[in-house]
């Protein structure tokens, strides 16, 4: 399976079992989340030593309801604190990857 265009086919790959392996670490990550495998993608984040694995882990941390390690996450990613759904800010980022 080929890079998603968009959150549209994002979303029907979720029909997959896993998540191609050609895909860059950061739609990995987010794939994982959006089948609720939380650890997974945090797994792969953490990892992540960039801007872009920070925000991952922030939204991450958001979603478990751990605001302050959250609010350290984005302020290493250089983001705001969300305060977008858990679903818009997940849509957010798979967008900002595809156009990556």
């Amino acid at each position: 399976m080929s890079m998603p265009t968009d959150y549209s086919e994002f979303q029907d790959s979720l029909l997959k079992q896993n998540p191609p392996s050609d895909w860059p670490e950061g739609l990995q990550a987010l794939w994982f989340d959006a089948k609720d495998d939380w650890e997974s993608s945090h797994n792969i984040a953490q990892d992540m030593h960039n801007r872009l694995g920070s925000w991952i882990h922030a939204y991450l941390h958001r979603k478990e309801g751990d605001e302050f390690n959250a609010g350290y996450w984005y302020r290493q990613a250089g983001k705001p604190f969300s305060k977008l759904t858990l679903a818009d800010e997940l849509q957010e980022i798979v967008e900002f990857v595809l156009l990556s």
